[in-house]
């Protein structure tokens, strides 16, 4: 990159040196691009503009322009926001353009700005946190055919399957507690891009996604999801 324009977000960053940070930022144009900037790292959640130099992974970030207004996250808005931005981070190979997932972050940011208005916080914050996976999953390569088993068998309404991510739905003897029930999984093969997900698929969806995501992040737990667990906790008791 030579004084590339690039629009996206900030995602992360770090202390680098005395006046320099490492930034992490989701672009419209590269998906996750790395760098060093020079002066105050602008807010999270911020549309921002800056021109990007250099041919190294970590690349030289100058003349940062901020688009709107601050947002700020509160409750579980705060804590869905953090864990996006986590999941990108973790997830995101480096510089590869990701545009649905982009225009999906973009959406999810909205939503999240709207949550205190909605009647039903939970089922809102459920249906946006499951679009964003949906889009994220799908463009890193993990589509799932919700038609066929792992022996590219159609899936049968009274059959038990258990998921695996390399392999899709596994035909299973015995339903178990991780088991999911045919008619469950064949809920999905009507979905149409753009639309909302029905309560039926969301329990699916819930389920399959946080799977997934565990697998690919490994060892390491999100730190997002456990502090959601701990402010839950302390609100409850």
């Amino acid at each position: 990159m030579r004084n590339e324009v690039l629009h996206g977000y900030l995602i992360h960053h770090r202390k680098y040196r005395d006046r320099s940070h490492i930034v992490h930022l989701f672009t419209q144009e590269y998906g996750r691009v790395d760098g060093i900037l020079r002066q105050t790292p602008p807010p999270q959640y911020q549309p921002l503009t800056l021109q990007a130099t250099g041919k190294s992974e970590l690349k030289n970030l100058s003349k940062l322009e901020i688009v709107n207004q601050p947002i700020f996250f509160f409750g579980d808005a705060f804590f869905s926001g953090f864990y996006l931005n986590e999941i990108l981070l973790r997830l995101c190979p480096l510089e590869v353009e990701m545009p649905q997932t982009f225009q999906q972050y973009a959406k999810t940011l909205i939503d999240l700005q709207q949550l205190a208005q909605q009647q039903d916080q939970n089922l809102f914050l459920k249906q946006t946190l499951r679009e964003f996976e949906h889009a994220l999953l799908e463009e890193l390569g993990y589509p799932l055919d919700f038609s066929l088993d792992s022996n590219q068998e159609c899936i049968e309404s009274h059959k038990y399957y258990q998921f695996q991510l390399n392999d899709g739905f596994l035909p299973i003897i015995h339903a178990s507690k991780s088991a999911l029930l045919g008619s469950q999984i064949l809920t999905m093969c009507d979905y149409e891009k753009g639309r909302e997900f029905t309560s039926e698929q969301l329990q699916l969806l819930s389920k399959l996604y946080r799977q997934m995501i565990t697998s690919l992040l490994g060892d390491r737990p999100l730190k997002s999801r456990q502090l959601w667990i701990q402010n839950t906790h302390s609100k409850s008791s």
